[in-house]
């Protein structure tokens, strides 16, 4: 249920060392899966993960590509190096994102640009684009990593919520035409998990976001990743355009 050898992955937004991007490239690298971790981090950044997913006895081929994913043609980029380097996709995960918080009538149009650039344009086209190889192989997985903050709402959260709420209507509307040629498609939402961005806010930020919570602690990358390889290597295929949340319950206070 968990073996994806001979399958190859992209992973985006793979390079934080506490990000859910590696934590599910490390998994499917577990599985048997090659994967090309692309990620717009620094080198040293994508270098380490590599070599760690490397390192895992029975992995698959692991590349990388440093991509700045907002950027106009960088999804097909991606799709086209993944192409040259491994003949095939099985899997897309599409992690790639970047937070924007701000009061609701402080946003600049360029943050706005940005924020939808990464969160939504790149995984729609990055969609678009692996939908050739996909179709040859007459089926394939993507999964696009959402948020809590696309089903619930919070001050300072209008744009990145937005955006997150977008992917998830994107997960269901490709299901729907993508599903009769089995490509499945889902989305996973996260609540807030022990990625480094959110440890950055300090003990007492993260005590306040953790009484929140009805387990009463933070979420692991690892637990993310769980779901992901469920999604990508299992055959839940009548499992089609839903948004799995994964956040310690706190979407049903």
């Amino acid at each position: 249920m968990s073996d994806l050898r001979g399958k190859v992955a992209i992973v985006t937004g793979a390079s934080t060392p506490l990000g859910i991007g590696r934590a599910i490239a490390l998994r499917f690298a577990q599985a048997g899966a090659g994967v090309l971790l692309v990620a717009d981090g620094t080198h040293e950044q994508l270098e380490d993960a590599r070599k760690q997913c490397a390192s895992v006895p029975g992995a698959g081929t692991i590349q990388t590509a440093q991509l700045d994913l907002g950027l106009s043609g960088a999804p097909e980029e991606m799709v086209a190096i993944a192409e040259r380097e491994f003949g095939r996709v099985d899997v897309l995960v599409n992690n790639a994102g970047i937070r924007a918080s701000e009061n609701f009538g402080d946003f600049t149009r360029e943050r706005f640009d940005r924020t939808v650039a990464v969160n939504l344009a790149s995984a729609f086209f990055a969609s678009q684009a692996v939908l050739p190889m996909m179709r040859r192989q007459q089926g394939g997985r993507i999964l696009h990593i959402g948020s809590q903050m696309g089903r619930v709402t919070s001050a300072q959260r209008a744009l990145y919520g937005a955006t997150k709420a977008a992917l998830i209507h994107l997960t269901r509307s490709m299901a729907v035409e993508l599903g009769k040629e089995n490509i499945i498609v889902n989305s996973i939402s996260p609540g807030p998990v022990a990625t480094q961005p959110l440890l950055d806010r300090g003990p007492e930020a993260t005590a306040k976001l953790v009484a929140k919570i009805p387990l009463g602690r933070l979420g692991q990358p690892a637990e993310i990743a769980d779901v992901a390889l469920y999604l990508a290597a299992s055959s839940p295929a009548f499992l089609l355009g839903q948004d799995i949340v994964v956040d310690g319950g706190y979407v049903i206070q």
